[in-house]
């Protein structure tokens, strides 16, 4: 059985290589190793990895505004899905969460990742139809 732990900065190189590997995972420049250091630093005890050995094997990465969670990316390696690993993942942040006195968690998913959307479904997270997302970018780099 996988062991979760809280995430490291030194387990950056596995993570980003399983997320890089995700379908559906949207990663940009803000996912650099430095901007991810200060992530976990503004937010920490909230992001988690599921070791085999000393392989990650899945990863979620959590921040608050202090008001709401926000799950940011969370992924499981193909070989390892199936096993409750990313429940186990969510579950962790979530606690984590609620320790800190934060009741309500978001999380985004593509629009055609029909798949996350099921398996979110499943653990008794609800779509938000309500609201749309905007963004507004500051920088002349388009990938931020």
């Amino acid at each position: 059985m996988a062991l979760i732990r809280e995430m490291e900065i030194s387990d950056y190189p596995q993570v980003i290589k399983l997320w890089s590997g995700t379908e559906a995972m949207l990663l940009r420049d803000a996912d650099s190793q430095q901007n991810i250091a200060k992530y976990l630093g503004r937010n920490p005890g909230l992001s988690f990895v599921a070791v085999d050995d000393a392989n990650v094997i899945g990863a979620i990465l959590v921040g608050t505004d202090g008001r709401r969670g926000y799950i940011q990316h969370i992924a499981v390696s193909t070989r390892y899905r199936g096993q409750g690993i990313g429940a186990r993942l969510i579950s962790s942040a979530v606690n984590a969460l609620e320790k800190q006195g934060i009741a309500k968690t978001h999380l985004f998913v593509a629009n055609d990742n029909l798949d996350a959307q099921v398996f979110y479904e499943k653990l008794g997270w609800f779509p938000r139809d309500e609201v749309r997302m905007f963004s507004y970018n500051s920088s002349s780099e388009n990938n931020v």
